[in-house]
């Protein structure tokens, strides 16, 4: 029999189970809040917030800020959610294990931690401005997209499989 305290501390989760857990996260999403699960418009209320914060309350004018407050919400505190969730389980796996140069990086493309940080910060920009472009971020077109039968969401959500097979190709070759 399985105990509760060896799926908590196990490294890799059930993928079954995972899937089972989001699949019942997003209905009660709809049935709670009549809304969507995903997580890019919470980093676009967080863009906000920093924009209020230097330039003041002339932000909330902005047609886009107008639809989507500067505010901290329920999808906002999701991803906090997310993020102190995937801490406590890598914590209590024992998998805790803080760099800034990931072993792969460094042995593909060097040890600096410069060109990581540009990396990623030209990588997170790209995926902003595609979550905003695209009317929502993998999570919610690949989970609640799917859901609903959005048409382009599975459309999305086979672009980021086959996006995600070749770069695994890219990093890890063939074998």
């Amino acid at each position: 029999m399985i105990e509760v305290t060896d799926v908590l501390t196990d490294p890799r989760w059930s993928p079954y189970l995972v899937g089972l857990g989001i699949g019942v996260l997003s209905w009660l999403t709809f049935l709670i809040s009549d809304h969507p699960l995903g997580v890019s418009t919470a980093f676009a209320r967080s863009a906000g917030m920093v924009e209020r914060g230097v330039r003041g309350p002339e932000v909330a004018k902005k047609p886009y800020y107008q639809e989507h407050p500067p505010t901290i919400d329920w999808e906002w505190l999701l991803v906090v959610g997310l993020f102190l969730g995937a801490l406590v389980a890598a914590w209590l796996s024992g998998t805790v294990r803080w760099v800034w140069v990931p072993d792969m990086w460094a042995e593909r493309f060097g040890a600096g931690a410069g060109g990581r940080l540009a990396v990623a910060l030209v990588g997170g920009i790209c995926v902003g401005f595609g979550a905003r472009w695209g009317r929502g971020c993998t999570s919610g077109h690949g989970i609640s997209g799917v859901l609903q039968l959005v048409l382009g969401s599975w459309l999305a959500a086979f672009c980021f499989f086959a996006g995600g097979v070749v770069v695994a190709f890219i990093l890890y070759g063939a074998s």
